[in-house]
């Protein structure tokens, strides 16, 4: 399938590195100009020049988008496509939460998201043509013991894609979720780091934490960010014209059910 992305632009959050960094990767192979954020600006901007030494036309703008959107949309006040990536994670024992947490997370993983499809989705419509999707986790449908925190928000980010595919209605533009499995990124490696005692060789620690936190699992491996970004870049396609309000898994079966 030959996807053609040239003339549009695509705005990736949490996208300095991993599966965000893929998404940006994958968007500008397939022709779209792409907009790199993220907190960091030196590593924000050795992203920005890895896409571009492979020909592609991107831009970086270092944002905190849990405190204040107004970086971003100043900078790019209209967008063609615009996939939330940006989320947090970190295991924590569930009566150990406190409120200051609970709220951080709601604000970095959901309402950051919110803000921005309030800001481009209207756009959008006005347009006639829009992809916005929001990268959500297996624990949106498999809320881990571990981190209870995070998969509220990403249970939360079904919701507010479905809701606002409905408030885009007949428009021309799509919103999707993408639910992703356990994916190999560095966060993710240190978070194997945590509950996998011992000093393990990688792949060991790896086969080890799939088999005792991630059983379920029916490819039993670490997904590659890659095969997240292709989902997303098949969403953002005009190919994926009549796919709206979804929640799609690239998940390597991990949910164990025919739906999310």
């Amino acid at each position: 399938m030959m996807i053609d992305l040239s003339g549009k632009t695509a705005v990736v959050t949490g996208s300095s590195s991993g599966i965000g960094l893929a998404i940006g990767a994958g968007l500008a192979a397939a022709g779209a100009r792409v907009v790199l954020t993220g907190r960091d600006e030196e590593r924000l901007k050795a992203a920005a020049e890895s896409l571009r030494a492979t020909g592609a036309v991107v831009r970086a703008v270092a944002v905190d988008l849990a405190a204040d959107a107004g970086p971003l949309i100043e900078a790019e006040p209209e967008a063609d496509i615009l996939v939330n990536n940006l989320g947090i994670f970190e295991a924590r024992p569930p009566l150990e939460i406190t409120d200051d947490e609970w709220q951080r997370y709601f604000e970095t993983n959901v309402l950051a998201g919110v803000r921005l499809t309030r800001h481009y989705l209207p756009g959008m419509m006005d347009r006639g043509w829009g992809r916005v999707q929001y990268i959500a986790s297996d624990s949106a449908v498999v809320t881990p013991a571990e981190m209870i925190h995070y998969g509220m928000t990403k249970t939360a980010l079904l919701g507010v894609s479905r809701g606002f595919a409905k408030a885009a209605s007949g428009s021309g533009v799509t919103v999707n979720t993408v639910i992703a499995g356990p994916t190999h990124t560095g966060g993710v490696e240190t978070f194997v780091r945590q509950l996998v005692p011992g000093d393990l060789p990688w792949e060991e620690a790896q086969r080890r934490f799939m088999r005792e936190y991630r059983p379920q699992s029916l490819i039993q491996r670490l997904i590659e960010p890659e095969e997240i970004a292709n989902m997303v870049v098949y969403l953002s396609s005009p190919q994926a014209s009549a796919t709206t309000g979804g929640a799609l898994r690239v998940d390597g079966g991990y949910v164990d059910a025919i739906l999310p």
